[in-house]
């Protein structure tokens, strides 16, 4: 059975699609070596330069599917990561249990809870 990026997002949920894009990245090399907190800051950083990529993306009018490319860039990235340190056991808990409980959260807060913008 082939399941599709879109079928793993809608009905599997965040944490089987981190696994397979993890799975990806080391079979590119991308976690070759020793695992440890200096490979996972550098990977980390990364995922900030795809956000500064994307800032970069909207300051120069690249366009809207280059915006949407850095944005999934970061996405990718971070799951990746995500799925790294849950690998490791440094991370117990399910992505898809605490975004939820987070947007929950999100939802009960007055506007702007406490920020000025």
């Amino acid at each position: 059975m082939i399941i599709n990026d879109v079928d793993l997002i809608t009905d599997y949920g965040l944490d089987a699609l981190a696994a397979l894009l993890h799975e990806t990245a080391k079979e590119k090399g991308f976690w070759d070596g020793e695992y440890n907190h200096d490979k996972v800051g550098n990977k980390l950083a990364l995922v900030h330069s795809e956000v500064t990529e994307v800032l970069e993306a909207i300051r120069k009018s690249k366009g809207s599917e280059h915006i949407v490319e850095e944005m999934a860039d970061v996405i990718i990235r971070l799951l990746d990561v995500y799925a790294a340190m849950r690998n490791e056991e440094q991370i117990l808990h399910s992505l898809d249990e605490i975004l939820e409980k987070k947007i929950n959260i999100n939802k009960e807060r007055p506007r702007l809870h406490g920020n000025l913008f």
